[in-house]
């Protein structure tokens, strides 16, 4: 299957990677200090600390810019210089040392920043505020600086509805900002809200302005978390926390339009709980799909069906420790690292690239509240 233009950079940038570099964002309540680096032997599936990167409070997301220069984190944090905001930094990146230089941070529209993501181009970057219910946008300079907010969008609500959950949806939470093929659009999947809010986007100016249809409406209590394109552009993967399911929709990249073709269970049969699905990656070539499912602390990997898009359940495993809350599929597309928040640990999967299986090699690495991978 071909690869889609959009991600050329992602590719280039894979084989231009001799020694692979690991940043780790962290949250700092509990002891760590900010952004981890680690050199990733490729052969041998193993992590090297290179110590702290850069301090910063609460670096729980992080992005890099297409070109692989500069480094973007949240500080999920609800009040940056007296107001009741969070914020986001850049930095910029020395692969080699594992260091982060500081370039500036800037308020980031609301409180609890959790995500973070750049325009197709580098030229814009997009915030989603988990707290503060709210998202926003920014220019991205040619050195790296970030402008104040260009655009911001608050979320209101009334409490939650008939089928939502009373505590997890008294009101909106940004969790996921998403850039399409194109780079025509912005996707906000809200979890409070059971929405994605679609918007216009001006790469020029990093404006965005409300698209016609102005949301796509999730199933009542699924908490839409995470969303991820297929890497042939054709399909978009929605990861639902509160019920831990992944919808399959399509994308209308003319109308700015997503629509429901299906839904896939991630629970096992006769599951009783507390389950919150959390992370959705897939391989390259797109023929694999894996997903991240905390409390009951598994990984599920799916065949995705070349014409059709459809998840087929391949294996369940066992995700190595507790509340994985990030996974990252390794450059060379060998390997599939865990961030397992709570047992302050990245465990290691070997991926057989034939078959799309995971195995467990029994290698683990301790981080103190590891909560998002990012190869660069």
């Amino acid at each position: 299957m071909a690869v889609a233009p959009w991600l050329a950079h992602d590719l280039a940038w894979a084989k231009a990677s001799g020694d692979d570099t690991l940043f780790v964002g962290t949250g700092t309540n509990t002891g760590s200090k900010g952004i981890y680096a680690y050199r990733f032997d490729a052969a041998k599936g193993s992590l090297e600390s290179l110590g702290v990167a850069a301090e910063a409070p609460s670096p729980s997301f992080l992005a890099l810019s297409p070109d692989g220069k500069v480094l973007f984190a949240v500080n999920e944090v609800d009040s940056y210089q007296g107001a009741k905001t969070g914020a986001v930094s850049s930095y910029a990146l020395d692969r080699g040392a594992g260091k982060l230089t500081l370039i500036n941070t800037v308020a980031s529209g609301g409180s609890g920043p959790c995500h973070l993501t750049t325009d197709h181009t580098g030229r814009v970057l997009l915030v989603a505020n988990y707290s503060g219910g709210s998202a926003a946008s920014f220019q991205i300079g040619a050195d790296g600086k970030l402008s104040e907010a260009v655009s911001e969008f608050h979320y209101p609500s009334n409490g939650p509805g008939a089928g939502q959950d009373k505590e997890r949806q008294n009101a909106s939470h940004a969790h996921r900002a998403t850039v399409p093929p194109g780079n025509r659009f912005v996707l906000i999947n809200d979890l409070g809200l059971d929405c994605i809010h679609i918007y216009h986007l001006d790469a020029a100016t990093a404006k965005l302005t409300a698209n016609d249809p102005a949301e796509w409406r999730a199933a009542a209590g699924s908490g839409p978390r995470a969303l991820r394109f297929h890497p042939s552009g054709r399909w978009a993967y929605c990861v639902n926390e509160l019920t831990s399911t992944v919808d399959q929709l399509s994308w209308d990249g003319a109308a700015g339009s997503l629509k429901l073709i299906e839904e896939t269970a991630l629970l096992p049969e006769g599951f009783h709980g507390i389950s919150r699905a959390s992370e959705i990656v897939f391989d390259r070539k797109g023929a694999w799909a894996y997903v991240a499912n905390r409390d009951n602390d598994f990984l599920d990997s799916f065949a995705v069906d070349p014409g059709t898009g459809k998840l087929s359940s391949l294996q369940r495993t066992p995700c190595g420790g507790k509340i994985p809350r990030h996974i990252a599929l390794g450059p060379s597309q060998h390997w599939l690292l865990v961030a397992n928040q709570d047992s302050n640990l990245i465990a290691v999967y070997r991926r057989d690239v034939k078959t799309g299986r995971l195995a467990a090699t029994g290698q683990s690495f301790p981080i103190q509240s590891p909560q998002c991978l990012l190869f660069a």
